[in-house]
């Protein structure tokens, strides 16, 4: 028998926290229950769960605050549900690891559809398990970086940013085509959201300086440069790298 997913919600409003387990055990999640930021984080640590959902308005502090601690170590999508509406908190809230945000009051289909949308890029795996690029090692599969033997973890939200840059290198993506890869059709006009993640990856990267591997364009989009141009700039910047050809995410 398969076993079924875990996920942790964190909600203060104990309606709120019922209204979800109807959802979710409906749906087939096995459901962990939790009304504060400390409880959510405490159960995190022992349940490791395969996704969490979590408002933001919390008895014990933010949940964006929350998912900031839990995209330290925990890859799991994480899902705000919150009635905070205002378009800063969103960001905020992306910005600090969320994968996705819905505002309450919700639509159960619409919630099981984009959970298990999350899920699904959670458990896929890359048919090019290691690439080497510009002094950089990225294993695909466990959306994990190297530079210099030091290992750099990506949220899921900057794993599927660095790998359609990876699969579209040498080219500049658009604000939108970067959005929609990331989070889906309903998110291209969110170009605030995104520049947030991209700033936490390219820090993250250490792409910064003269050359930097994400190059900026400021109205237009980002690029991931070619080997060749990194190159050109003459012989300190010379990089081997061996690039498998990348499918499309």
């Amino acid at each position: 028998m398969k076993a079924r997913k875990r996920v942790l919600v964190c909600d203060g409003d104990p309606q709120g926290v019922r209204a979800l387990q109807v959802v979710l055990r409906g749906a087939g999640f096995q459901v962990h229950a939790t009304h504060s930021a400390e409880e959510a984080l405490d159960q995190a640590a022992l349940l490791v769960p395969d996704a969490v959902i979590i408002e933001l308005s919390l008895p014990d502090g933010n949940g964006a605050d929350v998912c900031r601690e839990l995209r330290e170590w925990c890859s799991a999508p994480l899902i705000v549900l919150s009635s905070v509406t205002d378009e800063a908190q969103k960001v905020l809230a992306l910005a600090a690891g969320a994968d996705d945000y819905v505002t309450k009051p919700f639509g159960p289909r619409e919630l099981i559809a984009r959970l298990r949308a999350h899920l699904r890029r959670a458990t896929a795996r890359s048919d090019q398990p290691v690439v080497e690029t510009h002094g950089l090692q990225l294993d695909l599969a466990a959306r994990v970086v190297w530079r210099d033997e030091e290992q750099i973890r990506l949220t899921p939200i900057e794993y599927r940013l660095l790998r359609t840059l990876l699969a579209n290198r040498g080219r500049l993506m658009t604000h939108g085509e970067l959005l929609q890869q990331a989070w889906g059709a309903a998110y291209t006009e969110n170009r605030q959201t995104l520049r947030a993640h991209m700033a936490n990856l390219r820090r993250k990267l250490a792409s910064t300086g003269p050359h930097p591997l994400i190059r900026t364009y400021p109205g237009a989009g980002y690029l991931f440069a070619n080997c060749d141009e990194r190159c050109s700039a003459g012989p300190q910047a010379a990089v081997t790298a061996r690039v498998a050809p990348l499918t499309a995410v």
